[in-house]
């Protein structure tokens, strides 16, 4: 089949779509062989010891590990390596299939639990200098940037009222006659309903009207950038907006049952937007894979999820990120927008989507992050050896990808293979994290060869393994009639967008991949 025309495959896989029965088998033949790749959890070792015992079998605040540690004393220096991230004379790649809403989402869902642990969050009596290691994750996708990280979170971010109309809600306030979160800080100071929240990675650098604008949510990070601070938005209202339906038709229900069910229904309408819209934008498969969570049922690899450190680390995409973006129509430095929710206050969420979905998304891979971020390229490297993480060239053997036997086989650009060559003995002796991002871009993705397999892998390993897509729960009971209907008319980012602006999305572009895209 590969060696057909692109077009030719997509016609061939168009028609089996259209038959169900064939669908579902090939849907579930290109799942399984994806996950299949690795070895099914639980793994051996957790990054707190490099031997298997009790704790690093059931600690989860320390990352699990696919490999074992495999220390090189001899590697270079991680700031030297900085040159293999910078840009050539400047000049910025840009990814031909990405819009900016790719990034954005990709951020949003992996700082809900790949969750390295901060500096604000390490536990008291923990040493510090381990914190790399661990992580304040609960290793499940359960959208914790909107509900929070724990009970006393979410409780915290809750209308909690019996009365008729208010229901299962999450608070919220209304600007500029749209629905929003309630700013976290009151006065200059941080309101007291919220101190339980985390709080937000950053804040202690913002000028007093920045911190203004930021918004109670339940992720440490959810207020980094406003796009991301956009999808939460997003969700917030979708959230409301399905416990508005489901007291409407079960008014009988208490606060509780309400708010409980409209979480359930958005964790899982989440889930189906991770595999049927994002997936499919990093697929470079001839057809659409489905969020069928009958795979995972019957499935060996179908175990409580951990998040791994091989994981925290492959998704460091600061290279997509454009040196500007789209707010209000005009383009605004990148710098300009960190921590600023008053890009997205002042032109409303429509208008946040319609410019961050006409911004086009830099090119991930080698020399091509912006001197302002190459500081986060070489503090993953240290993490990287902190870690005692094994090769990439490793990795690529665990995962079922041909060792590179030269360094032209983990890049084509010659200048990028003879900096490589500068800083290692051999092929073999390339670091994981820079090995992930000097390789080629895969046609038909926006991403290198070894993450897309290990994004793949996760999502699926990760995402069907959810409680509520399991067989007694994914049922319409656990969802009520509004929340069932909803998860089958959702997709895309673009159904929730539609169901949660006034007037609807209308002609707006909302995607993932550009109109202008063609396969390559």
């Amino acid at each position: 089949m590969s060696i057909l025309p692109y077009s030719a495959q997509k016609a061939i896989f168009s028609v089996i779509e259209a038959i169900p029965f064939a669908a579902r088998l090939v849907n579930r033949w290109a799942i399984n062989r994806i996950v299949n790749r690795a070895r099914p959890r639980p793994h051996p070792l957790s990054t707190e010891r490099d031997y298997v015992w009790w704790g690093g079998l059931t600690d989860r605040r320390w990352s699990g590990r696919h490999l074992p540690p495999r220390p090189r004393p001899n590697a270079p220096d991680p700031d030297a390596l900085a040159d293999l991230f910078r840009r050539r004379d400047g000049m910025q790649r840009m990814c031909p299939k990405s819009t900016c809403l790719f990034p954005a989402f990709a951020q949003y869902l992996t700082d809900g639990f790949i969750r390295t642990e901060s500096e604000d969050l390490v536990p008291d009596g923990e040493d510090p200098l381990h914190r790399l290691k661990r992580n304040t994750s609960n290793h499940e996708i359960d959208l914790c940037p909107l509900y929070g990280r724990t009970r006393a979170q979410t409780l915290a971010l809750r209308l909690r009222s019996e009365d008729k109309g208010r229901k299962g809600r999450l608070a919220s306030q209304m600007i500029n006659g749209e629905d929003y979160a309630p700013f976290l800080y009151k006065d200059g100071k941080v309101d007291p309903h919220f101190e339980v929240l985390d709080p937000p990675l950053g804040q202690s650098t913002l000028d007093d009207t920045r911190r203004a604008t930021l918004f109670a949510f339940g992720g440490d990070r959810a207020n980094s950038v406003p796009q991301v601070s956009m999808l939460n938005t997003l969700f917030l209202r979708e959230h409301n907006r399905l416990a508005s339906e489901i007291e409407m038709e079960y008014p009988d229900w208490d606060d509780d049952r309400v708010f409980e069910t409209a979480r359930n229904t958005v964790i899982v309408m989440f889930i189906k937007i991770v595999v049927e819209d994002y997936i499919n934008h990093i697929s470079p498969l001839p057809f659409n894979l489905r969020a069928d969570p009958s795979v995972a049922w019957p499935a060996p690899w179908n175990k409580p999820n951990w998040i791994t450190t091989e994981f925290s680390l492959l998704y460091r995409w600061h290279a997509l990120i454009p040196d500007a973006l789209k707010w209000g129509g005009e383009a605004r430095p990148v710098h300009t927008t960190i921590m600023n929710n008053a890009l997205l206050i002042d032109d409303g969420l429509l208008a946040a989507f319609e410019g961050i979905c006409d911004t086009q998304a830099a090119e991930l891979g080698p020399r091509n992050t912006a001197d302002a971020l190459l500081h986060i390229e070489v503090a993953s490297i240290k993490q990287d050896r902190d870690c005692a993480l094994a090769s990439f060239s490793d990795y690529c053997d665990y995962m079922g990808q041909t060792r590179p036997a030269s360094f032209e086989a983990i890049s084509s650009d010659p200048d990028v293979a003879s900096m490589l060559q500068d800083f290692y003995e051999g092929p073999r002796d390339v670091d994981f994290h820079v090995g992930l991002f000097c390789e080629d871009r895969v046609p038909n993705s926006p991403l290198p060869s070894l993450v897309l397999k290990f994004v793949a892998l996760d999502a699926f390993s990760q995402a069907l393994t959810n409680p509520l897509l399991s067989k007694h729960v994914f049922k319409r009971e656990t969802f009520s009639g509004p929340g069932w209907r909803a998860i089958n008319r959702t997709e895309t980012l673009r159904d929730v967008v539609d169901r949660n602006v006034e007037g609807g999305a209308g002609d707006t572009f909302i995607a993932m991949t550009r109109p202008e895209w063609r396969p390559e």
